[in-house]
């Protein structure tokens, strides 16, 4: 491990995980859980619980990482892209994939759809928003993890691409996704897709657009807009800008995603703070859920987003909105870090929830 470090820390580029550190990360995760421990190191004391993979993840991460805004936004996207790469192995899968085009407010959207072997001929899909602070990410950087989703599901997914800050600041994603579901709903047979049977999702900022999405076509559902979802999965969701609670405090370093990096998204994405309160920015400020798709969320037990995706499913509880919770001992971004077994646990229930679901 000390090695590691001190390659990783010397370099400290992308592209050295690419290209010559990818296979020494997954012939680390394939070592028994002992001496992963061992090499990670201990625990720290508020995320108590937490898998040791995860931790590992953590730990290896923080070698790469830049802080947000310290480097051009271009550089940004472009170490995103790279660094997921070792952390989420592209396996070979009985999936196909297709490009489509959808139509979006500020021009085309650019979309993948993974259909598994077993779907029917017209059945349940998915769309999914990727993460990334609403500044970076792409269909291809989360193409492995809904390729994987697709295949424990069951389901079609289609991971649509969205316009990103700063260039593209708070409501252009907002506004995409909306449209990307409703060009969807109103497409459906394009796509295989059961018009009764469909749903949104994301991970983190696309989490935030996913449910964003459910508010606002269940608040015109009884208009000319498209039908409501069936069900929203929102994986470690951003769901609330106007405040900081305890666990942006507790897990705002060491963890992946850093308090620094989050409050740069944000700035990026909504750079007016007296926007931050807007629902279509904080859907947890929502001020009436009742109607609202039937939801699944994931958090993480240490990662900044984990109390506003539980504060989240508790309004929708008491809206009277079905929901299931489900807190996985990992870190934020486990989506794309199937290498690791905690990993692949949770995404075994993320798409065993999704199935039942859209059932």
């Amino acid at each position: 491990m000390r090695a590691l470090k001190w390659s990783l820390g010397r370099l400290g580029l992308p592209h050295f995980l690419l290209a010559a550190g990818a296979a020494l990360i997954r012939g680390l995760f394939a070592l028994p859980d002992a001496v992963i421990g061992r090499l990670a190191g201990p625990i720290p004391a508020q995320a108590a619980g937490l898998e040791v993979d995860a931790w590992m993840v953590a730990r290896l991460s923080a070698f790469a990482r830049l802080p947000a805004g310290e480097r051009p936004v271009a550089e940004m996207r472009a170490r995103f892209e790279l660094i997921a790469t070792p952390f989420s192995p592209r396996r070979l899968l009985p999936v196909r994939t297709s490009e489509h085009v959808l139509a979006g407010p500020g021009g085309p959207l650019a979309a993948r759809l993974y259909v598994p072997d077993e779907a029917p001929r017209r059945g349940p899909l998915l769309v999914y928003f990727h993460g990334g602070g609403w500044v970076q990410g792409s269909v291809a950087s989360h193409g492995p993890a809904c390729r994987l989703l697709a295949h424990l599901s069951g389901v079609r997914v289609l991971s649509v691409d969205y316009r990103l800050a700063p260039e593209y600041p708070f409501p252009a994603a907002a506004d995409d996704a909306l449209a990307a579901y409703a060009h969807v709903a109103a497409h459906a047979a394009d796509f295989g897709a059961d018009p009764a049977r469909l749903a949104v999702g994301g991970d983190s900022a696309g989490g935030n657009l996913a449910a964003v999405t459910a508010q606002a076509v269940c608040a015109g559902s009884a208009g000319e807009g498209p039908p409501a979802p069936a069900f929203q999965l929102l994986l470690y969701p951003a769901l609330d800008m106007s405040r900081k609670p305890d666990s942006r405090r507790l897990f705002g370093e060491r963890f992946l995603l850093t308090e620094q990096s989050m409050s740069w998204y944000e700035d990026q994405y909504v750079p007016d703070p007296n926007r931050r309160g807007d629902p279509r920015v904080s859907p947890l400020l929502s001020a009436d859920l009742a109607g609202v798709a039937p939801a699944y969320i994931a958090t993480c037990l240490a990662d900044p987003l984990r109390d506003e995706g539980e504060e989240y499913a508790r309004r929708l509880r008491e809206a009277g909105v079905r929901v299931a919770l489900q807190r996985h001992p990992l870190i934020h971004g486990f989506f794309n870090q199937t290498i690791t077994r905690g990993a692949r646990v949770a995404m075994a229930s993320v798409a065993g929830a999704l199935r039942q679901g859209l059932a």
